[in-house]
């Protein structure tokens, strides 16, 4: 049966993470003086703003404000935040002052009404950097509040001459008390939900990513910059971090080691500083940082899309087969109960030869099975009913990929024992077909493509063992958790909506697929037969040579659970109208009593919202069959789970 259902937390972390406030570190580019995350308060005239080397071992920069005592003024930086009211922040800054500043505050306001939802002030004990921890509980809540440090030559005096009335900041946090560790506890919480059994952390950025930036004392980690999408890598989300978050959601942790600029050796250390015991070099430098007891990493992906010119180290399938085989053995001969995960491709001769040279090294073999653009040429003027039936042929196209791919894993005695890893997979409508500004990704639509995908992947079971759909959080392709209104697609999940609701946290139509399936009892996959109208895609930018003529409208699996008491079937009306069906159980004597989950909608293109978080969900009814026998209606494009007890 299929082993995890996985999720991927790829190159877009930020999203999920429960820090309030961006920048905190000033690492952005100085505009005015002041780091671009943040802007000047002031109403000095001879205030100055400027960025200035970071504390010692920290990175990024300082943000210097210096006053003037004659000119009796007020002066400092803020940034607009989103603020819950009663909640609890705990607030972190690294600073140091000027002999005359003895006092900081730190306050949130509210610019349109300017009155005041809280404030600290923080007595400044040194001119050397010191680190000040309090917190602020915000009166009401706000979106675009705005959170200030000010510091104040109103009621001083000194005489002004050099390195007078001067502030540094070297870093400035804020978050809530409810985050589980540094993640939101919304995206925690629905994380377990999932029930997914394995998480991974890889994507581009990964091939030019080193773990040892991301390990140790937070203040104290590298900014690094995202080498493969821009912007900065979030360095307060490193391994210790990662490993929590999987732990906190009852997970497995999958790691893709750095095989673009990285080394076997990095590999090997990556692996003794997860799993090596306290007397080893790195798994000492772990128990250091507040972790002695090993993690127990058991699955190790070597490369991410290597075989792409968009990714650091990018070669042939030769040279990444050679590559591979030095990563294995160095990695085996460290833990030899480690499974390896090998970068494969959806282009049958780039498997061909990595498993032909690699193949007796590998446990998996891993596959990224994008549907839209890159297999049926989804563009954004495909007509609306013809991308609707081109994209919910899905499965018809992985079950082409993957039947090629495992030809190719049975040509060889040495590599027979491979099976496949799918660590990457969603609809892809790129170029993309923005709606109002709104992700397709995030319809009913690719709801019930997804739906029939993982249907291919339960019937493929018995070699498709790992499933990761991308992404968990936001995202580039807009993850399965939605946080605020942050836009997809060409904007990497970085820009940020209009909508004020930055802090509402939902599902898309795909999340709740995706819980409704891995919540079932399916252990093992039955024979069942379906009977049903056909419809036709245009197949005529078709990549991988599927027909898409004839197509079942009806995507149907049925599962049993290892107790052999719950039947479970899934069924995916893939058409564009309601069906009339006849479900009849043979062999399995059930109850009368059915449970039925139903996603569907009036509008295939249908998407939830910060407005209407819930417009699209699993619903839940109970109907009765007769002898094994039930009639129910499949409403237009769909998704069902049935389940049977006996």
């Amino acid at each position: 049966m299929f082993g995890h259902f996985v999720e991927d937390i790829r190159d877009h972390m930020d999203a999920m993470l429960a820090f309030a406030l961006k920048d905190m570190d000033f690492e952005e580019e100085a505009v005015n003086g002041v780091s671009a995350g943040w802007h000047p308060i002031n109403n000095g005239k001879n205030t100055e703003f400027a960025l200035e080397p970071a504390a010692p071992k920290h990175s990024g920069h300082s943000q210097k404000i210096r006053i003037y005592s004659n000119d009796r003024c007020e002066a400092g930086i803020g940034q607009s935040v989103s603020v819950r009211g009663g909640m609890e922040y705990k607030v972190r800054i690294v600073a140091r002052a000027a002999i005359e500043i003895r006092r900081l505050v730190c306050e949130i306001t509210d610019p349109h009404g300017g009155d005041s939802l809280c404030s600290v002030q923080v007595e400044l004990t040194s001119h050397n950097w010191r680190e000040y921890s309090f917190s602020l509980t915000p009166s009401r809540t706000l979106e675009g509040a705005q959170f200030r440090l000010l510091i104040s030559s109103e009621d001083a005096e000194w005489r002004d001459s050099t390195a007078t009335g001067i502030l540094w900041l070297d870093h400035v946090s804020m978050l809530p008390a409810d985050s589980a560790g540094i993640v939101k506890k919304e995206v925690v919480d629905m994380t377990r939900g999932l029930n997914a059994g394995m998480m991974r952390i890889a994507g581009n950025y990964i091939s030019a990513y080193h773990f040892e930036h991301a390990i140790g004392p937070e203040l104290e980690r590298p900014n690094m910059i995202n080498e493969a999408w821009g912007g900065w890598t979030n360095k307060y989300f490193g391994t210790d971090e990662f490993i929590r978050f999987c732990r906190d959601v009852n997970n497995e942790p999958l790691i893709c080691v750095n095989a673009g600029s990285g080394t076997p050796e990095e590999a090997v250390q990556w692996m003794e500083y997860c799993n090596g015991s306290a007397e080893t070099p790195y798994g000492a430098l772990r128990a250091q940082y507040g972790n002695p007891e090993p993690y127990g990493v058991k699955y190790w992906e070597v490369g991410n899309e290597i075989y792409g010119p968009w990714q650091v180290g990018h070669c042939t399938a030769e040279e990444f087969a050679y590559r591979y085989i030095r990563f294995a053995k160095a990695m085996k001969e460290a833990d030899p109960d480690a499974v390896l995960l090998a970068c494969g491709h959806v282009d049958p001769e780039w498997n061909r030869i990595v498993l032909d040279i690699a193949g007796e090294y590998m446990d998996y073999l891993t596959l990224h099975i994008y549907h839209g653009f890159g297999t049926v040429g989804i563009r954004p003027d495909t007509p609306k009913e013809e991308r609707y039936k081109a994209i919910v042929s899905y499965p018809e196209i992985t079950r082409r990929i993957i039947d090629t791919t495992r030809e190719l894993i049975d040509r060889h005695d040495k590599h027979r024992h491979v099976k496949l890893a799918v660590t990457e997979y969603t609809t892809m409508y790129y170029p993309n077909t923005i709606r109002q500004g709104l992700p397709m990704e995030h319809t009913l639509e690719a709801a019930v493509a997804n739906a029939a995908n993982l249907n291919e992947f339960i019937r493929q079971s018995d070699l498709i063992e790992i499933g990761s759909y991308s992404d968990l959080v936001n995202g580039w392709l807009g993850g399965c958790i939605r946080v605020g209104d942050h836009y997809a697609d060409q904007y990497r999940g970085k820009l940020p909506g209009w909508s004020g609701r930055s802090q509402t946290v939902y599902g898309t139509p795909t999340y709740h697929l995706m819980k409704l399936y891995a919540n079932r009892s399916i252990d093992h996959v039955v024979h069942s037969e379906t009977e049903c109208e056909t419809y036709s895609a245009d197949g005529a930018d078709n990549r991988h040579g599927e027909s898409l003529r004839d197509l079942p409208v009806l995507d149907v699996v049925a599962c049993v659970s290892e107790a052999g008491d719950t039947l479970t079937l899934f069924a995916v009306n893939r058409g564009l109208k309601a069906a009339e069906t006849e479900i009849s159980i043979d062999s399995f004597p059930a109850d009368s009593n059915v449970t039925v989950w139903e996603i569907s909608g009036d509008d295939y293109e249908a998407i939830n919202s910060v407005f209407e978080p819930e417009r699209i969900v699993a619903r839940e009814q109970s109907v009765s069959a007769q002898q094994g026998r039930l009639i129910f209606k499949l409403g237009a494009h769909s998704v069902y789970a049935f389940e049977f007890r006996r």
